[in-house]
């Protein structure tokens, strides 16, 4: 809403300065997004009449003007521009005076002494271009101030409303704050009855009374559609950011800004019939008033006469019944629609308009007939003419009922001991109704207040005019304890900080992703669909995380970071028999070298078991276990899928090629992803005696099928192994010359050390052997 503070001002003149009443507004909830100056500042410039002019004796183009300034003697001005005549009032800056761009000095033009000068638009900084002088009103008076002629002394303020708030939509809401607010006293125009002076009328009919509760209309007829906008409300419209088109139009738009009803004025003559309001039928047309031709659905409200939908109701007027300069009678429109029936009906055409806008949220259904009377009374002053009968249909309009407010819940809430006589002030400057029963207040809203329904509303409107800085902050007095941590349990925040301690970067991405991601990266054919999404490609929930992760890669690889490591947290989403489950992931990704660049350690790109360290270092302490699986996001060789505790808790691998190559990356990252919830629960630490005595190491190198995997051996060790070995692990792999075809070599390191004493040969070559025979029997191992 925008709208001059000069024009606010004849309706309430609090004791404000520009910077304070912006404040003001912010702080009662109409938050000022913007303050603008309507001109910028300049000194010493009139209004001057140019009484005569000659030819420049040295310049063909140059004009020597004697210019009357309201003095003795007229003042000497050289001036170019093509639209100077004699009798012209024009703009005259004097010598000294400081223009936004230049400051102004008797000089000499090809000879010729020059008094100062006769300026354009552009030049007092009022427009962009110019292509002329800026040429004024016959009865401007000469030597008067330009800017107090004007009203350059003016702000032009842009309020930034929340959708409740429809009522601030026009200059009267907006003034009817600030008084609530400051004070300060209220003067808004008063609106009398019309002298009905002919009985001519338009019948009205109204078949879907739930949607258009209240229609009113009257003919006016003799109207001089020719007239001029008077300047004042041709100015306070080009202030609020609405261009002057007719007399007609222009006042329909004044009393959109003024009172926030939208109207619309028909040519009667291009009418056929009364006036129909009514649901559309699909696929009906209409050609608006911007020349755009649209098709309707059964759901859009129309106005229509006998033959055809001529104006679509709440959002545009017809093109076929618009006033125009040779109409010379009107059907003047005012009506209230409900919200359901406007909201979201022009966006679906492509449309915004200030009508719709309103409506959308909500216009005072009580003001409909006043509004019509504002409107008339302007038409009347300002183009003649002679006003009808007004037809009203009304059908159930809404009710505004009544809000219990408790004394004790105020104080409570906003921690204010306010007295009755304070609260009772504060409702009576918002023209709020109120009885009181006791301690409680039981109040009814007006009618323009659509966002006052309960008793929370109530308590927000008392600490708005009390004033958010004259509310104390006051330290909460509570008992705070420590919440129990048990150790079983790991924070997510702790998984994040493992992370990060990894060197990598937590990211965000959308949640609702392309549908070929859920099929390249999850093989996912049925993903969960978006009724509404926000973009057309972005029409599925995620399954998986890893698309979002391959999608910010290449967002970073783009913007030349070779070097990537990051992580996510969030949900995905399955459809399942009883509705969508939505689990919570941990997805991870590496690309690039292992370690950023430096001079002590050689380039090494990232590789499968890289990123197994990190997730073996996520869990620890768990143990995790990892098996050969295929999955359709990972290559066939290097993708295997996460256990612990038996469970499969994820997957990690490789990026398959075929999508490596789709995705344009020139190399594989590596991709993990695990489940959070089976992350967050850990064995209990126990105490284990920490041994004085030496440990022992063992190693044993054995060769096995080709097709044996190692894990399938470290686990069968780890299982027969008895307590004095503390640590198992193979520390060497080999296949080549020695070993034959088909067959691998696998190296075990075993770390043995007792409580008691220190272990003595015989006693580790027992375990030794023991756990070589479990090799043999179980794998058909065979010592090296």
């Amino acid at each position: 809403m925008k709208f001059s503070e000069n024009w606010l001002r004849t309706y309430v003149n609090p004791a404000l300065d520009s910077e304070a009443l912006g404040h003001t507004l912010t702080m009662a909830g109409l938050e000022v997004e913007a303050m603008d100056a309507v001109a910028p500042p300049f000194t010493q410039i009139i209004i001057g009449e140019v009484k005569t002019l000659a030819k420049h004796p040295d310049a063909d183009r140059l004009n020597v003007c004697q210019v009357d300034i309201g003095g003795t003697n007229p003042l000497q001005i050289v001036c170019g521009a093509p639209n100077v005549h004699a009798g012209a009032k024009v703009a005259c800056a004097l010598v000294g005076a400081a223009l936004p761009k230049m400051s102004i000095k008797q000089a000499k033009v090809r000879g010729v002494e020059s008094f100062g000068m006769l300026c354009s638009e552009q030049e007092l900084g009022l427009a962009e271009t110019a292509s002329g002088l800026l040429l004024l009103p016959s009865d401007a008076p000469v030597g008067k101030s330009i800017r107090d002629y004007l009203a350059l002394d003016d702000q032009l303020f842009t309020l930034k409303l929340t959708p409740n708030r429809s009522d601030c939509l026009s200059i009267t809401g907006i003034a009817r704050e600030v008084a609530a607010v400051t004070g300060a006293a209220l003067s808004v125009p008063s609106i009398v009855e019309m002298s009905v002076t002919h009985s001519e009328s338009l019948p009205v009919e109204v078949t879907a009374p739930e949607a258009c509760p209240r229609y009113c209309g009257r003919i006016i007829k003799e109207v001089n559609a020719q007239a001029v906008t008077p300047a004042w409300m041709a100015q306070r419209l080009e202030r609020s950011g609405v261009r002057c088109v007719s007399v007609v139009v222009d006042i329909t738009n004044y009393v959109l800004l003024e009172l926030g009803q939208p109207l619309h004025a028909f040519d009667l003559a291009k009418l056929n019939g009364g006036i129909t309001v009514r649901l559309a039928t699909d696929n009906e047309q209409i050609k608006l008033l911007n020349d755009q031709m649209v098709t309707l659905a059964s759901d859009m409200l129309v106005i229509a006469d006998q033959q055809r939908a001529v104006a679509l109701a709440g959002i545009m007027g017809g093109a076929e019944t618009a006033v125009d300069n040779n109409t010379r009678d009107i059907f003047l429109e005012s009506a209230f629609f409900s919200v359901d029936a406007i909201a979201g009906r022009a966006r679906r055409l492509g449309l915004s308009t200030d009508a719709s806008h309103r409506f959308e949220r909500g216009v005072d259904y009580a003001a409909t007939k006043t509004c019509l009377e504002r409107a008339t009374q302007l038409i009347l002053d300002i183009c003649g003419g002679a006003a009808g009968p007004i037809t009203e249909t009304v059908s159930t309009l809404p009710s505004r009922m009544q809000i219990r407010l408790r004394l004790a819940r105020v104080r409570k809430v906003l921690g204010v001991d306010l007295v009755r006589s304070d609260i009772q002030a504060l409702f009576a400057r918002m023209q709020l109704l109120v009885e009181m029963q006791g301690d409680e207040f039981l109040v009814t809203p007006p009618s323009y207040r659509f966002d006052l329904a309960i008793e929370e509303d109530l308590i927000e409107e008392i600490a708005r005019l009390y004033g958010y800085d004259n509310i104390p902050a006051i330290l909460p007095n509570a008992h705070l304890g420590m919440l129990p941590c048990t150790d079983t349990i790991r924070p997510l925040a702790q998984l994040r900080e493992r992370l990060v301690v990894r060197d990598y970067q937590e990211i965000i991405t959308y949640s609702f992703v392309e549908p070929e991601w859920e099929m390249d990266f999850a093989g996912n054919t049925n993903p969960v669909p978006l009724k509404n999404p926000i973009a057309s490609q972005l029409s599925v929930m995620r399954s998986t995380l890893v698309g979002g992760l391959v999608a910010s890669l290449r967002y970073n690889l783009s913007r030349k970071q070779e070097r990537v490591r990051f992580f996510e947290v969030g949900r995905v989403f399955h459809a399942g028999q009883d509705g969508i489950e939505q689990p919570t992931y941990l997805g991870g990704l590496s690309y690039g070298a292992t370690l950023p660049e430096q001079w002590g350690v050689a380039h090494r790109n990232v590789d499968f078991f890289d990123a197994k360290g990190d997730l073996e270092a996520l869990l620890w302490p768990a143990k995790a276990e990892f098996e050969r699986v295929a999955h359709p996001a990972l290559h066939p060789g290097q993708s295997a899928r996460v256990l612990l505790d038996g469970k499969v808790i994820g997957w990690i691998g490789a990026l398959h090629p075929k999508w490596t190559q789709q995705y344009d990356l020139p190399q594989a990252p590596i991709l993990f992803e695990l489940h959070v919830n089976a992350l967050c629960f850990c064995e209990l630490t126990k105490f284990t005696e920490i041994s004085k005595y030496q440990q022992v190491r063992r190693d044993i190198a054995v060769i096995v099928g080709e097709n044996i995997a190692s894990s399938d051996m470290l686990s069968a060790l780890k299982e027969a192994a008895p307590e004095q070995v503390v640590e198992l692990a193979i520390f060497d792999l080999y296949n080549g010359k020695g070993i034959d075809y088909g067959k691998k070599s696998v190296a075990f390191k075993i770390l043995l050390q007792d409580t008691q004493k220190t272990m003595t040969d015989l006693e580790v070559d027992e375990v030794v052997t023991r756990l070589t025979q479990v090799l043999s029997d179980r794998f058909g191992a065979k010592l090296r």
